[in-house]
């Protein structure tokens, strides 16, 4: 059983990328997942997304491309306001205006950038560099 699906996601696709493999299949595959590793795509860290149906939860099928340097999940789940996401920035990216942190909104699952154009607060869930 797994407490938490995106960490153990995101610390698979890390692995698989430090020992030089061209894909990984994430399983389960949950809307939530899928809608980070999108995010993820959208910004060049990872390749293509291929779900795989398989009658049991379902899988992705995630071609790497090695861009990342370091991912991971924020826990617990920080509330993060529209006008302070450079103290978060500053707390999980390793510099100005490099990597992205994944942040849930009430207009979807978008990037801290997104969000702060949207100005809209939301939950913190991964940050990938």
């Amino acid at each position: 059983m797994l407490n938490d699906p995106l960490a153990a996601a995101l610390s698979k696709v890390i692995n698989a990328e430090r020992v030089g493999k061209k894909e990984v299949v994430i399983k389960p595959a949950s809307s939530l997942i899928k809608r980070v590793f999108t995010i993820l795509s959208e910004n060049n860290y990872l390749g293509t997304l291929e779900e795989v149906e398989d009658g049991k939860g379902n899988a992705l099928k995630i071609s790497l491309l090695g861009n990342i340097n370091k991912c991971g999940v924020i826990k617990p789940r920080f509330s993060a306001k529209n006008n302070a996401y450079e103290k978060w920035e500053k707390r999980y990216l390793p510099a100005k205006d490099f990597g992205i942190l994944v942040v849930s909104t009430p207009k979807g699952v978008v990037t801290h950038l997104k969000a702060k154009e949207q100005s809209t607060g939301g939950k913190l869930l991964a940050y990938c560099y």
